[in-house]
C-alpha cells in the first residue's frame, strides 16, 4: 500500500503599511521547516503571516495564525525588524503547537483529530435501512429524510467541524449560508447518490465521505439555489419529526 504524502504547510503573507523585503520573506519561509514537520499529520495546516508597519512606534507587528482542524493557534509580537518579531512569534507558535499535540496525546482522539474526524457520525436511534431503501426507490425525499433523521445531529456536528477548516467558508455561516443549509446539502447529495453507494460499507462512513464534496458544492450555489434548499427545509419542517435546525 502506498503511504500517503505528509500534508504540506500552506503559507500566506498578509502585509500592511510595510515594505517586506524579499530577503525577509525568504528568511521567514525558510524558518518554517520545523513547524511544517510538527503539523504534517494534520489534514489542514494553513499559516497566515500578517505583517503590519507601525509608523508611530517605528516598528513592525507580526501575527501568526495557524489554522488546524477545529483549532486556530495565534501568536503576535513586534520589533524594530520584521524578522525579529517573526522569530519570537514562531518560537511561541511552535511551543503552542507542541502543547496542543501533547494535549491530544493524552486522549484517544489524537489520531482522529489529525484526520479531522473527531466527531463520529453515529445515529441517535436505530436506523431502518429498509425504509431508506424504499424511500429512495420511490423517489420520496421527505421519507428519506425521515428515515435518516437519526443521523442529522451527528452529520451537522461533523460538517461544522469540516467548515472550520476553511475560514472563507466559515465566514459565510450565519450570513448567506446556515448550518442547516450545509446539513441539507449533504442529505440531498446522499439521496441522489444512494443507489451508487459502495456495497457492504457502513452508512455512517459513506455519509461522512459526502461531507467534503457536498459542502464545496454548497459554497458555489447561487442565491436562488440556496433559497430552494431553504424551501426544502421548510417543507420538511412542516412534516413530523424534522425541525428547521
Amino acid at each position: 500500500m502506498k503511504r500517503a504524502e505528509p500534508h504540506r504547510l500552506q503559507v500566506m503573507f498578509d502585509v500592511h503599511q510595510f515594505d517586506l523585503s524579499k530577503v525577509d520573506r525568504d528568511q521567514m519561509a525558510d524558518a518554517l521547516d520545523g513547524l511544517a514537520r510538527q503539523a504534517e499529520n494534520f489534514p489542514v495546516a494553513d499559516l497566515k503571516i500578517m505583517v503590519e508597519g507601525n509608523a508611530r512606534n517605528n516598528d513592525v507587528s507580526i501575527k501568526l495564525t495557524l489554522q488546524l482542524p477545529g483549532r486556530a493557534l495565534v501568536t503576535n509580537d513586534h520589533d524594530a525588524t520584521a524578522y525579529g518579531a517573526f522569530d519570537r512569534c514562531l518560537t511561541s507558535l511552535t511551543k503552542e503547537l507542541q502543547a496542543y499535540k501533547d494535549q491530544l496525546d493524552k486522549a484517544p482522539e489524537r489520531h482522529r483529530a489529525e484526520k479531522g474526524t473527531a466527531h463520529d457520525i453515529l445515529p441517535t436511534t436505530d436506523v431502518d435501512l429498509t425504509a431508506i431503501d424504499a424511500a429512495v426507490a420511490a423517489g420520496d425525499y421527505t421519507a428519506f429524510r425521515q428515515a435518516t433523521l437519526p443521523f442529522e445531529d451527528a452529520v451537522q456536528a461533523r460538517a461544522g467541524r469540516w467548515v472550520q477548516r476553511f475560514p472563507e467558508h466559515e465566514a459565510r455561516i450565519g450570513k448567506d449560508v446556515k448550518m442547516s443549509d450545509v446539513t441539507e446539502e449533504i442529505f440531498l447529495t446522499a439521496f441522489d447518490q444512494y443507489p451508487d453507494r459502495p456495497a457492504g460499507g457502513l452508512l455512517s462512513e459513506w455519509l461522512e465521505s459526502l461531507i467534503d464534496p457536498a459542502v464545496k458544492t454548497l459554497m458555489t450555489r447561487t442565491a436562488e439555489e440556496l433559497e430552494n434548499i431553504n424551501l426544502v427545509r421548510s417543507e420538511l419542517a412542516a412534516g413530523p419529526g424534522i425541525g428547521a435546525g
